[in-house]
């Protein structure tokens, strides 16, 4: 019944300033846990050390930037979940990065683990979603400037829905549906690509080819 609420809703965004997030039961994917070498590549620091963010400019890092990302398996006691969770964090906040948001592949970890800032929230709080999925994607359209902290020096305006519709996992186990909006719903499409092997930049080319098949107007 919340699904369908929330997709009424979705449908009708321009009358709906914002919508509450729901905490539901219900089947999801179980999630594997963390290969022997991404538990090494994890636990080779403390938890609050960066971990070194993988670029396209790297072909090794470009090819595992352009892989599908797996469900994870929620377990709050797992320390190696709890490590790289706080590793993560420790990651888009540090000065050499500073981003809006993170993807697990960027730093080389093939799970569906994602960090967003809250723009939408008092404070402004980073908030971390294991196993998140879009269920749905508004018609109406924004225009925003994009940035990657896995691609340098590149920053360029894309076309993203205006409201989506997120489920997702907490780390205490809770599963959660909850509709997003504005700017923050953009962060929350930009890493769900990374999750899906998908760069900004693609969204840049489909456009492009978008426009050069549209028909000139006749005079």
């Amino acid at each position: 019944m919340l699904i369908r609420y929330c997709s009424y809703l979705l449908s009708s965004l321009l009358m709906a300033s914002c919508a509450t997030p729901g905490r539901i039961s219900g089947p999801r994917a179980v999630g594997t846990g963390f290969t022997p070498e991404q538990r090494e590549m994890i636990m080779a620091a403390g938890a609050d050390e960066p971990m070194r963010v993988w670029k396209i400019t790297n072909y090794a890092d470009s090819l595992l930037l352009r892989s599908q990302s797996e469900d994870v398996r929620v377990d709050d006691k797992d320390p190696v979940l709890q490590r790289f969770v706080s590793r993560l964090y420790a990651t888009v906040t540090d000065s050499a990065s500073l981003g809006l948001g993170i993807a697990a592949p960027q730093v080389g970890i093939l799970k569906n683990i994602i960090w967003v800032q809250r723009l939408d929230k008092e404070d402004l709080p980073f908030e971390v979603y294991l196993n998140p999925r879009i269920r749905q994607y508004s018609e109406k359209k924004q225009l925003n400037r994009e940035g990657c902290l896995s691609i340098p020096n590149r920053r360029d305006t894309c076309s993203r829905a205006y409201a989506i519709l997120m489920e997702y996992d907490r780390l205490d186990g809770s599963h959660h549906v909850e509709m997003v909006e504005d700017f923050t719903s953009v962060i929350f499409q930009h890493e769900v690509d990374h999750l899906n092997g998908i760069l900004f930049l693609d969204h840049l080319a489909a456009e492009r080819k978008d426009a050069e098949h549209v028909p000139v107007g006749k005079e």
